[in-house]
């Protein structure tokens, strides 16, 4: 009676198995696309354009102001050493009236810096041979030599100087750097290192 029960049961589920299954697949179309699809242009969907630096070959001050200057150095040397270094990289300052390629703007300013500096104060001592007849006229010797390690921080104070250019047609930013120098020194000698602190922070203008 059980054989016969489990055959029963076999066939039963060998049947369910071969009957059509009753999901069938099925999907909508898709909602047309709205009318100004066709007109609209996604900007994501494509990398921004290398920039060219070789068409700019004026420049101005940003709104007509000179860079700001400091009791460490005035106006018009920070202005000075700007334009020194933006001539150097063939871009002029605008002399009529047609409109600047590009805008410049600068600024100095004073900051603290932390320094560390580090210094080995060292110790030994040594004994050293004789010399005579038969012996090595030099003698022998031997010794020993450490040192220790001393930090010492102190604070410095620094100038700092910032050149930023702006597309004069877009108003976007193109080019900004900044480069610190030493703020001690003659007259003469801060003039120069202002002139170095703004090469560097043009160095690497325009940029490969």
């Amino acid at each position: 009676m059980k054989r016969h029960a489990a055959l029963l049961l076999l066939s039963l589920g060998l049947a369910a198995c071969q009957s059509p299954n009753p999901y069938v697949a099925s999907s909508n179309p898709l909602p047309p696309a709205p009318a100004q699809a066709a007109g609209t242009f996604d900007r994501s969907a494509y990398p921004a354009p290398q920039r060219d630096y070789g068409r700019y070959r004026s420049w101005a001050w940003l709104n007509g102001r000179l860079p700001g200057g400091s009791a460490w150095g005035d106006s018009a040397q920070v202005a000075e050493a700007v334009s020194n270094a933006l001539d150097q990289r063939g871009l002029r300052p605008r002399h009529d009236n047609r409109p600047a390629d590009l805008w410049v703007s600068a600024d100095l300013r004073l900051e603290k810096r932390l320094r560390q500096v580090r210094d080995d104060y060292g110790y030994g001592y040594g004994s050293y041979g004789y010399g005579g007849y038969g012996y090595n006229r030099y003698g022998t010797g031997y010794g020993m030599y450490n040192t220790v390690p001393v930090v010492r921080t102190y604070e410095e104070e620094v100038v700092v100087v910032r050149v930023n250019l702006f597309d004069a047609g877009s108003g976007q930013p193109v080019w900004s750097a900044s480069a610190e120098t030493s703020s001690q020194g003659s007259l003469s000698e801060r003039t120069d290192a202002l002139h170095k602190a703004v090469e560097r922070a043009m160095a690497a203008y325009p940029p490969d």
